[in-house]
């Protein structure tokens, strides 16, 4: 599977690369591209584009595109929800205060932005074993 998004990511767009990668597609390619161009190479690369306005994986009915993604492919599972919650606090500014946890993995994403610039690429494989161990968290959060 292929997927296109803004470049620059911080929160939901490193988060869901992850998701996909550990539940849909672990070979998934994830394409950071100016915004003007998301819509122009999901067609020239048939590619999914998410977290982008109006789009299925984006922000939708008061979703993050995380929570988009888990009800698209139907990810049933009680610590994906519990992450969730979390990757929504820290991806809207509004939410921030849903959970505890929101506030610092919005701060931790906000550090690799300023790490990486829009080296997208480096930025997720950087980020992958933070949001594994989230995940780890998560699970013992809701006992499975």
């Amino acid at each position: 599977m292929r997927f296109v998004t803004r470049k620059n990511a911080a929160v939901d767009r490193i988060a869901c690369p992850w998701l996909i990668r550990r539940f849909l597609d672990n070979e998934a390619e994830f394409l950071y591209v100016d915004p003007h161009e998301v819509f122009r190479v999901a067609r020239e690369k048939d590619a999914v584009p998410f977290d982008v306005e109006g789009v299925e994986l984006g922000h939708v009915d008061g979703r993050c595109s995380f929570e988009s993604i888990l009800v698209k492919y139907g990810l049933d599972d009680a610590a994906l929800d519990r992450m969730a919650r979390i990757v929504h606090g820290a991806d809207i500014d509004s939410d921030v205060g849903q959970t505890a946890e929101a506030a610092g993995l919005r701060a931790i994403a906000m550090g690799f932005r300023r790490a990486y610039g829009d080296h997208d690429h480096d930025k997720l494989e950087a980020q992958m074993p933070m949001y594994d161990a989230l995940y780890a968290w998560c699970q013992e959060q809701v006992g499975t």
